[in-house]
């Protein structure tokens, strides 16, 4: 019998919702990273979960408190890239024995931390004794229909853009995780990004307002598996042209002699936003995403054949379907 290491995420995923009866004309098909439903006059009340374990989502050093933020900041970061105001969250949180008052008090602290940031508030939960720490969030938004962004309007022709960088977290994790080297100031700025990570709300909320991109994902998984995922919900491809490199990762990727092609692409927890703009829109996209102090990025183009492209040095590659995935990732 074949187990869930030898399946890995994604196909566990398949296998569940195979056994899942679909609600008729749902507003987000089954696959997206979040669920819907409509509320009358014209209006979408969603949903995402998503759960952080402490073996597997919480590195060395980050705190108690980082990490219970983390826990909201995953699941608002996905309601953001459908472009939905998070207004509420559930938190079921499973504590083992051995954690203290001081480190309950800390989940607490950051739960609440990471619900304020993005104007929304934690109304309760549950908790439950395990063996391992365990934060399972549920955020909840209201949108206009017309509004939601999803992941399969991608077009041949359109512009491909990000809303930040990309590689540093991936090497924030290898300071942590295999101890590469950096120097004080760098690794400080890298092991943040780790910490620390941020959602996109504003200019998620920025670019459904305007109603001028086509798609939309968040890039927590990795930059290469999120092209893959709108590829695949939108049919299409992509030629990418313009890797969006932190000078961060450059550094880093130079003193330790790493790929930095993989840094970027395939590391992951950037939560940044990856988005499809058409031509005709674009320079709406970039002001509206300017407007709250962010510079939308041109990265590349939707192209027709459903291949997903690099461009780098004169020669075009192959952008490999592979970013983080429990079970088989570790």
């Amino acid at each position: 019998m074949t187990t869930a290491e030898e399946l890995g995420e994604r196909k566990v995923i398949k296998l569940i919702l195979a056994c899942l009866e679909q609600m008729p004309e749902a507003p987000v098909p089954f696959g997206d990273d979040v669920s819907a439903v409509e509320i009358g006059n014209g209006r979408l009340a969603v949903i995402k979960t998503d759960m952080l374990v402490g073996k597997t989502d919480v590195p060395s050093g980050m705190t108690l408190r980082q990490a219970a933020r983390k826990a909201v900041v995953m699941n608002i970061s996905d309601l953001v890239a459908k472009g939905v105001q998070p207004l509420a969250l559930l938190a079921s949180i499973g504590v083992p024995r051995n954690l203290t008052e001081k480190d309950i008090r800390q989940m607490g602290r950051g739960l609440n931390e990471g619900a304020r940031e993005y104007n929304a508030y934690v109304l309760g939960g549950d908790t439950n004794e395990a063996t391992d720490l365990i934060i399972s969030c549920t955020a909840f938004g209201i949108c206009q229909e017309r509004h939601l962004i999803s992941r399969n309007g991608a077009k041949p022709g359109d512009i491909v853009a990000v809303t930040g960088l990309f590689g540093k977290t991936s090497s924030g994790l290898k300071i942590l995780l295999e101890q590469l080297y950096a120097s004080p100031q760098l690794k400080s700025r890298l092991v943040r990004a780790v910490y620390m990570p941020q959602a996109r709300l504003r200019e998620g909320l920025a670019l459904a307002q305007t109603r001028v991109a086509t798609s939309s994902i968040d890039s927590s998984d990795g930059l290469a598996w999120s092209l893959h995922e709108i590829s695949r919900a939108s049919n299409v491809g992509f030629l990418i042209h313009n890797l969006p490199v932190a000078q961060e990762a450059k550094q880093f990727a130079e003193i330790n002699n790493l790929d930095l092609t993989e840094l970027v692409l395939y590391g992951g927890e950037e939560y940044e936003l990856l988005v499809t703009i058409e031509p005709r829109s674009w320079e709406k996209a970039k002001e509206a995403v300017e407007q709250v102090g962010t510079t939308l990025i041109n990265i590349g183009l939707v192209t027709k054949q459903k291949t997903i492209l690099l461009e780098t040095e004169g020669m075009t590659v192959p952008i490999e379907a592979r970013g983080w995935e429990h079970f088989k990732t570790g």
